[in-house]
């Protein structure tokens, strides 16, 4: 039996059917070698445009071109077998018009061979999203904290702390479901707040940021190992990746320093066969 019929992968199915069920764990990932750690453990891989600043040192995600979600994307791919992995379309590839998300959406389908597209989904975005479904594309919503709106919000600043806001969120996740989105990301709102969308949509919830209301959490892998100085209250340090990284490079200048290299025939020996 080859590999290829050992794993099956996910499929919008599978992460639809957890409504209400056992949490769905999902992850970012933007490289191979993570993608395929993650992938016995995860539901879903999130490609996040989270990317931008996690990767690449963006202040935002405003900055995230179609070019890096792609080349991330096919990394992932490579390195993941049985995850579910979901691409974000980045700020400015499908706010537009329809036509204009259809064609970003099938690029990054067709070019990183991902399952799902995630659209920041604010009621502006439902036609889209319908669009995006109606052709083949499968669609995982995100509402509340929208990182790509930064700069209309002045920070990244949780959402639902006033009556029009709460509603306003409710709203989009509703659009969001009404026009065909398989899960939708709640991020950065009270617990009250996400429960109650969760039981109002029928499609599972996602959160980060937004309590155990939801049908799963996702979290930046690279925040939850703590591989920065700060990370956001909401997360949970599950590792301190930023200190183990630190000691092996102090380690290894000390040893460059000291003249500890290993011989060439060390560095070069074949292994017997």
């Amino acid at each position: 039996m080859s590999k290829q019929t050992q794993i099956r992968r996910k499929t919008v199915r599978d992460i639809s059917a957890a409504k209400g069920g056992d949490p769905l764990v999902c992850l970012t990932a933007y490289d191979a070698p993570t993608a395929t750690i993650l992938d016995e453990h995860c539901d879903v891989i999130l490609v996040g445009d989270s990317v931008g600043m996690v990767v690449h040192g963006l202040p935002s995600t405003v900055g995230v071109t179609m070019e890096m979600m792609i080349l991330h994307g096919q990394a992932v791919m490579r390195g993941s077998e049985a995850a579910f992995v979901v691409v974000d379309m980045p700020f400015g590839s499908y706010e537009t018009n329809s036509d204009q998300a259809f064609l970003n959406a099938a690029r990054i389908m067709k070019e990183t061979g991902c399952q799902a597209v995630k659209i920041e989904s604010g009621t502006y975005a439902a036609g889209q999203i319908r669009h995006l479904v109606e052709r083949g594309i499968p669609v995982m919503g995100h509402v509340g904290l929208r990182p790509q709106a930064v700069n209309v919000d002045g920070g990244f600043r949780a959402k639902g702390r006033t009556n029009a806001e709460r509603d306003r969120v409710i709203e989009e996740a509703q659009a969001a479901e009404a026009a065909g989105a398989f899960a939708i990301v709640i991020e950065g709102v009270a617990e009250e707040l996400a429960g109650e969308i969760s039981h109002l949509v029928s499609c599972p919830t996602i959160g980060i940021g937004a309590s155990a209301g939801c049908d799963g959490q996702v979290l930046v892998t690279q925040d939850m190992l703590g591989l920065f100085d700060w990370t956001p209250r909401f997360v949970r340090r599950y590792g301190d990746l930023r200190k183990t990284v630190d000691e092996a490079v102090s380690q290894y200048a000390a040893d460059v320093r000291a003249r500890r290299f290993p011989s060439d025939a060390e560095t070069y020996k074949l292994p017997k066969s």
